[in-house]
């Protein structure tokens, strides 16, 4: 039987027991459990035979609504029947059969992150004042095309640090602070770092003549992203020839499974605020 190449769009939850989305030696990730489903359902028999690569691999504790990935099956894939095989919290929801050449990495034209800051700004106020407009500053200084070599985690790889940010947006919803940012690419760690960067800088904690010092690649700058639990790998697109068929069932099993979270948190929530504001005596 002919083998074929196929493009799928899947989501999974950050949570504490995958060790990020990357196959790693004696830790669980997210690409282990897609991997050991494929096989279970009968999808792959040689792992390391089945061209087996994804769009971008993300850290601990990060989100992801629509990463993607290429392999090669030994037969036309039924989203459900692969779900099946996989915890709640990870979910394939669209596909599509793409050329045996097509690499869901090198082939991506656009990648989508938003990062919500863990905290309501109601919250973070209470501390200091927040400056949202000096924020909505950074974000237009950080567009276009720059040297990120302060904005990323280095290694002792050589990565060139240019790289062209489509869009930098900053939105308040619900009383939270939400970041979006569209580029071609990504650098590690680079969203969490510029996020981090435009918060301190909203919070007077730097001044905004040090945050353009950032842009300088012959200075250098030590400190730690922001919370990676706040990161979602929104979307990766793909040229308009590549059209992804989303499965019905599938895409109903993600949202039923959010729905299920979103109302057990505002359980919590509600909870907690009533032990810690209210008198029932």
């Amino acid at each position: 039987m002919e083998k074929n190449r196929y493009l799928f769009k899947v989501y999974y939850l950050g949570r504490a027991k995958y060790y990020g989305s990357q196959r790693q030696p004696n830790y669980l990730t997210v690409e282990d459990c897609i991997l050991k489903a494929l096989v279970k359902r009968n999808y792959i028999r040689n792992i390391k035979l089945s061209g087996f690569e994804v769009a971008s691999r993300t850290d601990r504790f990060v989100s992801a609504r629509g990463a993607c990935f290429t392999v090669v099956l030994e037969k036309e894939p039924v989203l459900m029947e692969i779900n099946s095989a996989l915890p709640n919290d990870i979910g394939i929801w669209a596909y599509t059969k793409v050329p045996l050449d097509f690499y869901s990495r090198y082939n991506a034209i656009l990648r989508h992150y938003v990062y919500l800051v863990p905290k309501p700004l109601s919250h973070l106020k209470k501390t200091r004042p927040v400056d949202i407009e000096i924020m909505q500053k950074a974000c237009n200084d950080l567009e276009g095309q720059h040297d990120f070599s302060n904005f990323f985690k280095r290694d002792k790889s050589e990565i060139n640090p240019i790289r062209d940010l489509e869009s930098v947006q900053l939105s308040v919803e619900n009383d939270f602070l939400i970041f979006q940012f569209k580029s071609k690419s990504f650098l590690r760690q680079q969203v969490r770092r510029m996020v981090k960067k435009i918060l301190e800088l909203g919070m007077s904690e730097i001044t905004y003549d040090d945050f353009i010092q950032l842009f300088n690649p012959q200075k250098s700058f030590s400190y730690q992203p922001s919370d990676p639990r706040g990161l979602i790998l929104w979307d990766i697109v793909y040229d308009e020839k590549i059209k992804l068929c989303e499965d019905l069932k599938s895409k109903r099993r993600m949202e039923d499974f959010f729905l299920k979270k979103k109302l057990s948190f505002n359980f919590k929530h509600q909870l907690f605020y009533l032990l810690q504001h209210h008198d029932f005596s």
